[in-house]
């Protein structure tokens, strides 16, 4: 399990008119975020997510929420509700449709399009969509919605108010409170009033900011800060953002105007979201600013601006192969300005790093979050939860979004204002609500699920292990040919090291005492060629570890002639 709860067992059944709650990812990290509701037999989730790996998960592409638990009751699931298009709230809803391809979608205009180009790069057909928007209320089974606008740092988000007998929830998504959004739509805190006034039995809140005193910074104040970076460069400017940050990107299509410059967009999801988001009403792209990426190459350095994914330092993307200067078209020269308009993700901080310092080795003039304003949260920060928990005036709250100390940090927020019960949970927690009361009743096997390749949950942590040490410590392959009549070593052992600094000569010394232990293993009559490598990893490990204090993966090879 990713959050193991040994002191936690099974679930009983739910109680009649009592309504389920389990997170299946979002729960104590940020990313795969995906909630499963569960009323009178039938089921809604809310956001299907992914998690991008850290570096001790070498080989991983994606982690996914597990799916185990509702796998034997897909057919009880009424919808997928999507609260907005961010890749940890949408980027697994093509593997849950690969086990159930007719379920229901619902989602803004905007999430639904950058969801089906992802379903068409998946080769899935597109099943069933729901467009709604603020304000719009659609029952599916026993639950009602209502959709509530929210702002957040991607258009069209929205949270929902699920209403069951059981009473009525509020999932905010992600969201903050930007009074001045440069799309002017605010989170709507009538709606939040309304709903309070009804009575919200469970509120379920973004916690990945709680951590963090006062209101977040409004987008409009970053404006200045672009303004200037683009005057004070005198040759081309990069700048690197998430390939859905619309805002961000039309902040940079505005800049580059009021600065004669032209613009072209690097990255295949770059180019793509853009694109949907233009056509959607969600993008103005001024007449004549938008050029391809060579047409740009030809122009003066001075009058060049390329919007490029790859903020995260992601290996492939189209910022690290500049930064390495090995892209086909864009060549990183003294005097480059590079902009970083996005946040750290956890885990990201030495691939990010490690992107800088390639740039300013090449002469660039690299900003970002750390010696700028040129990224704001698009999370609501400990004042705005404040808030909306004194216009909500929830009976229950459970943090959700964020590691464990966010969602800490979240429900001492709600106690402080009133709030009596806040139930914490982690992923494959199970919480009921039954009589307007939410309680933790129990768990369900909720592990990572990791994509690798075409490979999906094949990869265990066992693996994983394998991998880091391969690649932290090399391996030592031993190959000896036993004669299965007499026992006796035809040949061998052959040894050979790759990845450790260690020469094969150096094995010369070891050769005899791996002969030794093999030989009175056969003498003590264990011929099993499992116990046979057995010998030869304890005997070469031993030896590794005590001479060359290395621990490199042994792969003993023995081979009956």
């Amino acid at each position: 399990m990713s959050h193991p709860h040994p002191e936690l067992s099974a679930p009983g059944d739910l109680p009649p008119g009592g309504l389920r709650v389990t997170a299946l990812g979002g729960l104590g990290e940020v990313g795969r975020n995906m909630t499963v509701f569960e009323y009178d037999g039938r089921l809604l989730i809310v956001d299907c997510g992914v998690l991008f790996p850290e570096e001790h998960q070498p080989g991983v592409d994606l982690i996914l929420p597990d799916f185990s638990s509702i796998r034997d009751r897909l057919e009880d699931v009424e919808a997928l509700v999507l609260t907005h298009g961010h890749e940890d709230h949408i980027g697994a809803t093509p593997y849950l449709l690969r086990e159930r391809g007719d379920i229901p979608l619902v989602g803004s205009e905007l999430t639904l399009a950058l969801l089906g180009s992802k379903l068409r790069e998946h080769r899935l057909l597109e099943t069933a969509h729901h467009v709604v928007a603020e304000g719009d209320r659609i029952t599916f089974g026993p639950f009602e919605l209502e959709f509530v606008a929210v702002n957040h740092s991607i258009p069209d988000a929205l949270a929902v108010a699920i209403r069951t007998g059981a009473g009525l929830v509020l999932h905010t998504g992600d969201f903050k409170m930007d009074q001045l959004p440069l799309d002017g739509r605010i989170t709507d805190l009538r709606a939040f009033a309304r709903l309070g006034e009804e009575g919200v039995d469970l509120f379920l809140t973004d916690s990945t900011n709680a951590e963090v005193p006062g209101f977040t910074t409004s987008e409009k104040e970053i404006a200045p800060v672009l303004d200037r970076v683009f005057r004070d460069s005198e040759k081309r400017l990069i700048v690197a953002c998430f390939a859905s940050h619309v805002h961000r990107v039309q902040q940079v299509l505005d800049a580059a105007v009021a600065h004669g410059r032209k613009v072209a967009y690097v990255g295949r999801s770059m180019v793509r979201n853009m694109a949907i988001a233009r056509d959607l009403g969600h993008l103005t792209v001024p007449p004549g600013v938008l050029v391809d990426a060579k047409e740009l190459a030809d122009l003066p350095a001075h009058q060049q601006v390329l919007i490029s994914t790859g903020s995260q330092g992601e290996p492939m993307s189209a910022l690290s192969r500049i930064a390495q200067r090995n892209h086909h078209f864009v060549r990183i020269e003294e005097g480059d300005t590079v902009v970083l308009a996005s946040s750290l993700i956890p885990g990201n901080e030495n691939a990010v790093y490690r992107v800088i310092n390639g740039l300013a080795r090449w002469g660039a003039n690299v900003v970002h979050k750390g010696n700028a304003l040129v990224h704001v949260s698009g999370h609501a920060s400990a004042g705005e939860l404040l808030y909306c928990y004194n216009i909500v005036r929830p009976r229950n709250v459970m943090p959700v979004h964020g590691e464990i100390r966010h969602m800490l940090a979240n429900a001492a927020l709600a106690r402080a204002t009133g709030v009596e019960n806040v139930v914490l949970a982690e992923d494959g927690v199970v919480v009921d609500l039954v009589d307007r009361v939410a309680r933790v009743v129990g768990k369900v096997d909720c592990g990572y699920v990791f994509v690798d390749g075409a490979s999906v949950g094949d990869v265990t942590e066992s693996d994983l292990k394998d991998r880091r040490i391969l690649g932290e410590e090399g391996f030592v392959s031993i190959i000896v040919v036993i004669d299965s009549v007499s026992g006796t070593i035809a040949s061998g052992p052959e040894i050979h090291s790759r990845g450790n600094a260690l020469e094969d000569e150096q094995f010369e010394e070891i050769k005899q005492p791996i002969i030794d232990a093999l030989l009175q293993t056969v003498a003590e009559g264990n011929t099993d060629t499992y116990q046979l490598q057995q010998t030869i990893r304890r005997v070469v490990g031993r030896w590794v570890s005590n001479t060359h204090r290395r621990r490199p993966m042994i792969i003993p090879v023995v081979i009956e002639a």
